[in-house]
């Protein structure tokens, strides 16, 4: 598997503890643990099982011929098995007594070795004369305990003895204290990145006034990550209750939620998913054929066709991968899944987390459901994008009301329009960004290609990535797998058109870009990755382009445009480190 970061999520300023505290385990901790490992154990025993079974087809393709199924002519090999078997029986037992033999010959020899040794040994302790060795008198010399009591040194302050190191745990823990600490003025951002078949959480530390970018500290995963959402509610406990979490779908069906404000955690806060016991859900690196061999007449194996372990997609939690997130801003226990299963699930976080969805959203769409989204000015409204080339707008009370549009290809990102309650964008596999009005979609159960309000040919190919800039209006940043990340400012409608102009485009060296996102907390600065597994940070401000067409508007938000240069911050290579010491 290629190196890639396929998500990424800002944390807002402030979000995070000062101090993060270290992973501990203790009684409840492991309590906790086990029940969550559960589900991996069975994983894993699932997964060495399949291991086994397809090592033994391995050895049987690669014997001499395929053996049969049943009785018949193979009967007569089994008799000429036998009949070599008792002569290899035979050969074995003589080796065996010629072994015996030799083992009792050395034992023998060893035996008079050490008898030798031990006279010798004898012989040469005479020379002290060991029996009257209590009888000999004393010659007098002092060797008390205080005898050198004059090359003794005294101390009276501890921290004066260099010998005496009581501080230096406390010094290494307040250094490290220091090292973790995160300012209010610092962003944090989650990269999930997969390098090497090996898939983590890494939580980086960005500081705009000072452009330093670095990791903090990272979270493995058990599965390939796909979408990130963060959200400050504390799984399984009262809404009153805050905290710093990110919440993670990978390709396995489950959705992990880890507290960023611990360090060098090992297992997720909560897991919301299949139950431990549950045997039709599957990761979706088992959710394939799995070869069995069962054991025939004389011992004889029989290869029989592979079974498919069978997956149906129900109410209770998703069957396979997870696509998107979104979470409640409003009502802040909720907590919207979309999935390959075809479904959207709600998942209410003030439920012990071994609980099953709230609610199930099935019929919605034909395909997998790529993009979900609430409504942050109607918190009951989700908005939804699916691989049938269908776009739904409804109310999670009312989910059979829904309305709805075709669009020209397969979705791949949506937003809501912040400056506009009843707007959103669309972006497609086709290079196409499209805008509409869930006021003016149809309410057909098929919907039909509805009306857009304008349409943007952004890419040559798939629009990978999307955002819409919360303090600048107009301001939209698209991504594509053509490496190019696009500024574009869509201006006020004008005779009933939409003047919309490229104001930058830039290839930022991460390859086919898969997010660009703009920061919470300043409106110029954007988070770019993609395949080649590594993040920029870039201050827009510091182009031209930028500076010309959204300058008023940045005056206006007191934003300083006296910055120039290339305005990328990236994380320093190892190489250029070691080269700088």
């Amino acid at each position: 598997m290629t190196s890639l970061i396929s998500a990424v999520n800002w944390i807002p300023r402030g979000a995070a503890a000062q101090h993060p505290s270290k992973y501990v385990v203790d009684e409840a901790e492991l309590a906790r643990v086990e029940k969550l490992a559960r589900v991996r154990l069975d994983e894993a025993q699932m997964e060495l099982e399949l291991a086994r079974a397809t090592e033994e087809e391995n050895k049987e393709d690669g014997g001499g011929g395929e053996e049969e199924e049943e009785g018949g002519e193979g009967e007569g090999d089994g008799w000429e098995d036998e009949k070599a078997d008792d002569e290899e029986m035979k050969v074995d037992g003589e080796d065996d007594e010629d072994m015996e033999d030799a083992a009792t010959a050395n034992a023998l020899a060893m035996a008079k070795s050490v008898k030798e040794s031990a006279q010798a040994g004898n012989d040469d302790l005479t020379a002290y004369d060991l029996d009257n060795y209590d009888e000999e008198e004393s010659k007098g010399s002092a060797m008390g305990a205080f005898s050198n009591i004059k090359g003794l040194s005294f101390y009276g302050d501890d921290k004066e003895d260099p010998f005496v190191t009581l501080d230096a745990k406390q010094e290494d823990e307040e250094l490290e204290r220091e090292e973790l600490e995160i300012f209010p003025t610092d962003n944090l951002l989650v990269v999930a990145k997969t390098e090497d078949d090996v898939s983590q959480l890494e939580v980086y530390v960005y500081d705009e006034s000072e452009e330093n970018l670095y990791v903090h500290h990272d979270l493995l995963l058990p599965a390939m990550p796909l979408c990130l959402e963060w959200l400050d509610f504390c799984p399984g406990r009262s809404s009153e209750d805050k905290g710093n979490f990110i919440a993670v779908g990978t390709l396995d069906p489950e959705i992990e939620i880890w507290s960023l404000d611990v360090v060098d955690g090992l297992y997720p806060d909560a897991i919301l998913g299949p139950p431990p016991k549950d045997a039709t859900a599957l990761p979706a690196s088992l959710a394939e054929a799995t070869p069995v061999a069962t054991i025939g007449a004389g011992g004889k194996k029989k290869k029989k066709k592979p079974k498919k372990p069978k997956v149906v997609a129900n109410a209770e939690y998703h069957v396979d991968s997870i696509l998107s997130l979104t979470w409640n801003r409003s009502h802040r226990n909720l907590l919207a899944s979309s999935s390959a299963d075809k479904t959207i699930k709600l998942w209410d976080l003030s439920r012990p987390t071994s609980s099953p969805a709230l609610r199930s959203f099935d019929t919605l769409h034909g395909d997998k459901i790529q993009a979900v989204q609430w409504n942050p000015k109607e918190p009951t409204v989700l908005l939804s994008g699916a691989w049938d080339g269908t776009v739904r707008v409804f109310d999670t009370r009312a989910p059979d009301s829904s309305v709805g549009t075709k669009v020209m290809s397969d979705v791949e990102c949506l937003r809501w329009d912040p400056w506009e309650p009843a707007g959103f964008l669309v972006s497609m596999e086709n290079g196409l960004v499209q805008a509409y009005d869930s006021r003016m979609l149809g309410t057909k159960k098929e919907p039909k290609e509805g009306k857009a309000l304008w349409t943007l040919s952004a890419h040559d190919s798939s629009v990978s990535s999307l955002d819409i800039n919360t303090h600048i209006k107009g301001c939209i940043v698209t991504g594509g797998t053509d490496n190019m990340v696009k500024l574009w400012n869509v201006g006020e409608e004008d005779g009933g058109k939409r003047n919309i102009s490229l104001v930058t485009a830039r290839d930022l060296g991460v390859g086919k870009v898969f997010s660009a996102s703009f920061c919470p907390d300043d409106a110029t600065t954007l988070a770019v990755a993609g395949s080649k597994a590594n993040l920029q940070i870039w201050d827009t401000s510091t182009n031209p382009g930028v500076r010309t067409v959204f300058g008023e508007r940045l005056k206006a938000l007191g934003k300083s445009l006296e910055k120039s240069g290339p305005g990328i911050v990236a994380l320093a290579d190892d190489d250029e480190q070691s080269e700088e010491e």
